[in-house]
């Protein structure tokens, strides 16, 4: 009977599979192939990995954001006069001031704050052709409420305190014996010009005439026409 030949016996662990492929390949072997390896993981790495982030990179960059942050801030600097402008020009002082007698369109006006009498006749339309121009004292500066009254020719003259309202005494006013109270509710006097009648009164005695107040300070013709029929001796 023929004997069979011998066949290599298996390894029979993982180890012993491992320690024979060792001996087949040979230490060196092993040794240069994990250089190689390792050489062409560390080259792939080198390859692919992100550059390093320099100091220049890590700075903010003036770009259209800064730019943008200047422009809206110098935008809003330049309208905000703008817009205090419009606000100022919107709430200017005005008068409202009533014309009537001698011009072409009697009525209420209003005017801005600072018109004398000529601006408030004028925007009525102008004098009139009976109008007693020189009545009226176009210089003087109007106030709200005031009434601006323009006398016809031939027409007593009434001068209106800048209040507007014509004051007028429930009896005539007797210059020798008035007081400055007394002569204060005569259209035209004030306190200043009560207190001039009586200084004048005091220096020179009593008044002989009305006319005589013409010789009083800050008393012209046309203010004595119009006290002329409300005083009396």
């Amino acid at each position: 009977m023929s004997e069979l030949p011998d066949r290599p016996v298996p390894p029979r662990s993982l180890r012993e599979r491992l320690e024979q492929w060792v001996q087949w390949v040979g230490p060196g072997r092993l040794v240069g192939s994990a250089v190689v390896v390792l050489s062409v993981l560390a080259g792939a790495y080198w390859l692919v990995r992100p550059p390093v982030a320099t100091t220049e990179s890590r700075l903010p960059m003036a770009g259209t954001s800064s730019a943008s942050t200047s422009s809206s801030s110098s935008t809003s600097e330049t309208a905000t006069p703008a817009r205090s402008m419009s606000t100022t020009t919107s709430v200017a002082a005005q008068v409202v001031v009533h014309v009537a007698g001698a011009v072409a369109h009697p009525g209420v006006y209003t005017l801005p704050q600072g018109a004398r009498a000529n601006d408030a006749v004028r925007a009525a339309g102008g004098f009139s052709v009976e109008a007693n121009a020189d009545a009226v004292n176009l210089a003087a500066i109007v106030a709200d409420g005031q009434r601006v009254y323009v006398p016809r020719v031939g027409e007593a003259i009434v001068v209106e305190p800048a209040g507007g309202s014509s004051a007028t005494p429930s009896a005539p006013v007797n210059l020798n014996t008035a007081t400055a109270d007394d002569l204060d509710v005569l259209p035209g006097v004030g306190p200043a010009t009560a207190a001039s009648i009586i200084a004048y009164r005091d220096q020179h005695g009593p008044f002989s005439s009305v006319e005589q107040l013409s010789q009083v300070r800050g008393i012209g013709p046309a203010k004595l026409d119009a006290i002329r029929g409300l005083v009396t001796l």
